[in-house]
């Protein structure tokens, strides 16, 4: 064998080394993809973190009536805004493991409305996300003095009579309405929210890069 075919069959090992040990290294790249996303957590979506539904009856989200379906009566014109919960009318599971389950409801003289809110309300009674378009804060205060509600975390406020604006603090947009009917003299869910829920995507990618 001359030296001309010794480095000839030298080059093609080397080449065929370089080969398999790229292949290896590419294997093992894509079985760690597949592993690591077998291991991901996934989210689980148990029956009381359904996201909310039309026709889901909205129930008490605190205090000694929690649970409990929800009555025009029960909400006086000027009183603080109340947190509520859906509840599925088949299984009377309320769906109180998701946040952007947590409703607020507020009553206000009709003609005080904005048509617009008035056409998906029930005898003056609104119903918004109380998730905060900022950060996603509960939105969880009163301010009687303007009938609006407040997000203690920076201060957002929203009036709830129109549309629920941004009248005070850093949220971006207001609030999601919630279409409301009446079934059995219980306030019911009569559609989906109005608009996203929560802070948005974008928003949240930015916040993250900050």
């Amino acid at each position: 064998m001359d030296e001309r075919e010794i480095r000839l069959k030298t080059s093609r090992r080397r080449l065929f080394l370089k080969a398999a040990v790229g292949t290896g290294i590419g294997l093992s790249l894509v079985s760690a993809f597949y592993v690591g996303a077998s291991l991901r957590p996934k989210k689980e979506v148990t029956p009381e973190k359904e996201p909310l539904k039309p026709g889901d009856i909205l129930v008490f989200a605190q205090g000694g009536e929690q649970g409990i379906p929800i009555k025009p009566e029960a909400l006086k014109v000027g009183d603080p805004m109340v947190l509520a919960y859906p509840m599925d009318p088949k299984t009377k599971v309320v769906k109180s493991g998701e946040a952007k389950n947590t409703i607020l409801l507020a009553r206000y003289a009709p003609e005080t409305l904005d048509p617009e809110v008035a056409q998906h309300a029930v005898e003056g009674i609104v119903a918004y996300s109380a998730v905060c378009t900022h950060l996603g804060c509960i939105i969880s205060q009163w301010l009687a003095a303007k009938g609006a509600a407040l997000c203690p975390c920076h201060g957002g406020t929203y009036d709830l009579a129109h549309g629920a604006r941004v009248i005070a603090g850093p949220p971006p947009r207001p609030i999601p309405q919630l279409p409301l009917k009446l079934e059995n003299g219980a306030l019911v869910a009569a559609g989906e929210f109005l608009g996203p829920v929560g802070v948005q995507a974008a928003r949240e990618a930015a916040c993250r890069l900050v």
